[in-house]
């Protein structure tokens, strides 16, 4: 394992990985053949160039010739495609004349063919913070097939959205494992997809031979506003870094038969269904589980996916103090009022999920069986945190040893 370290820059509150890269050149590069692993939110904005400039078009002008094939993750390499299981193709290079091998499509893991052409994979891709998303599984998958392969992985850093010092929720359970939980770790981990790689690649046991470029600048507590960064979205659906701060909670919508504003233009942000009745449901809610957001009663109209067409009844969650508010815990609370006032309408949604045909969805989502069983049970919270205290504690432990920023 290789790490490169850099003097921060104090021109600028961060630098990614990318950005590191640029400004001094690892050695391993050199002469090598490279892939990238990217999508449209892999930009950097280089001194004296203020244009966002794509990861591809900076590595293939740095290094002449030796780009050979891009890598594309979920959503599709210009992140067009909505959705789970909508898969993407491969495709060329407009621009680079290259290809792309798309990595959600007829297969999640590079193939032997497609690393064939290259020595060293470049990662470069905007992680949301959340277990629950695939882009750090698509990282995780390449890094066993470069192990099986034999060939090299650099990982560019980017900052964890929302943050680096709050872990949260339960872990998941190995009978559980799915495309979107190939590891027992937390539901907000609280890593950069650099530590992850490390972890991933170390503590379980991958074993491909690493690099990680680091960011400068970046601190454990910062969230995505306090970066200097520009958001760009890494997939359709979390356009603006308050729908990532709420991913971790709203996501669990996924597992039932309420909107989780897909097909709107606040995605995970608000929720709803026909079925709704907004005053009963805030009767139903105490005030003491809504800490650091103020949930507003709204009306919407899905132009796809859930009740397509259909006017939604539901709320907005504007996030009043990040310190407090708690995303996953937050919507659970709402999830179980939904529950208690609208039994007989609510369902958990069917299979499949990810690719997963046989275990609910939500199950997928959050890891563990026990939390739906307590939400239908009615069980407080409370005791369902404590369940999940101790191995909060023994992830804190582990992830230790893989912290870039202190």
């Amino acid at each position: 394992m290789r790490i490169f370290l850099y003097v921060t820059d104090l021109m600028k509150p961060v630098q990614t990985g990318i950005e590191r890269l640029l400004a001094t050149p690892p050695p391993i590069l050199q002469g090598k053949r490279l892939g990238l692993l990217a999508n449209p939110a892999s930009v950097a904005c280089p001194e004296g160039n203020q244009r966002f400039r794509s990861t591809r078009v900076l590595i293939a002008n740095y290094y002449p010739g030796q780009l050979k094939a891009l890598f594309s993750p979920q959503h599709g390499f210009f992140a067009e495609k909505q959705a789970n299981m909508v898969p993407s193709g491969d495709l060329i290079d407009p621009v680079l004349n290259i290809p792309i091998f798309s990595l959600y499509g007829k297969t999640r893991m590079p193939t032997k063919a497609m690393l064939e052409p290259i020595d060293i994979l470049i990662v470069d891709l905007q992680d949301v913070g959340t277990r629950v998303y695939t882009f750090i599984y698509t990282m995780a998958l390449c890094l066993q097939a470069a192990r099986a392969h034999h060939k090299q992985v650099l990982i560019l850093d980017r900052p964890n959205p929302i943050g680096g010092n709050r872990i949260e929720g339960n872990c998941l359970k190995p009978e559980y494992t799915s495309f979107v939980g190939m590891y027992p770790i937390p539901v907000r981990h609280g890593l950069t997809i650099g530590e992850l790689a490390l972890l991933f690649n170390d503590h379980f046991g991958i074993g491909c031979e690493l690099t990680v470029t680091p960011m400068a600048g970046w601190k454990r507590e910062m969230f995505f506003q306090d970066t200097g960064l520009h958001w760009i979205p890494p997939s359709p659906n979390l356009p603006t870094p308050t729908s990532a701060l709420v991913y971790p909670g709203q996501v669990l919508w996924e597992g039932t038969n309420v909107s989780e504003g897909r097909g709107t233009t606040q995605p995970f942000e608000i929720l709803g269904a026909p079925f709704f009745d907004t005053a009963r449901l805030e009767a139903r809610i105490p005030e003491d589980k809504l800490a650091g957001i103020h949930l507003r009663p709204l009306a919407f109209e899905p132009t796809s996916d859930k009740w397509e067409k259909r006017l939604c009844r539901g709320f907005q969650l504007h996030i009043i103090d990040t310190r407090t508010y708690y995303p996953y815990k937050t919507t659970l609370s709402l999830l179980q009022a939904v529950v208690s006032v609208h039994r007989d309408a609510f369902q958990w949604k069917p299979p499949p999920y990810e690719y997963e045909f046989e275990k609910l969805p939500f199950d997928l989502i959050t890891g563990d069986p026990s939390v739906r069983k307590a939400v239908e049970g009615m069980d407080p919270l409370e005791n369902l945190e404590q369940t999940w205290a101790e191995e909060l504690k023994c992830f804190e432990q582990i992830r230790k040893p893989y912290l870039l920023y202190e």
